[in-house]
């Protein structure tokens, strides 16, 4: 399987994860940290490689995520299916919608340069409102009072829609 000292997983990731499963007066030790380390990774090699024997008895040759439960059923780790099957839902919703989204950016037939040029547009015509707003009152004539986040708060809310670029 390869020289098992090239594999690790990262010390504070582990810690924080140790860290919050701790009651607040309970300390780990180093040693005991490592012992966690070297025990997921031996956890995870086993479990990728049941579950590659389970996408080779189907002659796939990528593991899906039903490999990987067929894999924990077998190795008997049942009390995790569900909560893995949720987990594999809530994923799949969170793909969905992220597709949706990039469907309708790539519909709208504008550059991502265009698309930013636009929202900025709105960004400046939100502050002119806000300004006005502020300065001449509300619809019922009363002066309203100025946002405690100062002029440029406008600025820090996108609207509804509109895309930020990514850096």
């Amino acid at each position: 399987m390869g020289e098992q000292e090239d594999i690790s997983l990262p010390k504070a990731t582990v810690q924080k994860i140790i860290s919050e499963a701790l009651e607040s007066d309970l300390t780990f030790s180093k040693e005991a940290r490592e012992i966690i380390i070297e025990s997921g990774i031996e956890f995870i090699m086993i479990l990728s490689s049941m579950a590659s024997e389970m996408a080779d008895k189907e002659a796939k040759k990528t593991i899906a995520p039903d490999h990987v439960i067929k894999a924990l059923e077998e190795l008997e780790y049942h009390e995790f299916i569900p909560y893995l099957e949720q987990i594999l839902v809530e994923h799949r919703e969170t793909q969905r919608i992220k597709e949706r989204r990039d469907a309708k950016f790539k519909k709208s037939g504008l550059s991502e340069e265009e698309l930013l040029r636009q929202q900025e547009e709105l960004f400046r015509q939100s502050r002119t409102r806000f300004q006005q707003t502020s300065t001449t009152g509300g619809p019922d004539g009363e002066l309203e009072p100025e946002n405690e986040l100062g002029e440029d708060a406008a600025s820090e809310v996108s609207p509804p829609g509109s895309v930020k670029a990514e850096e």
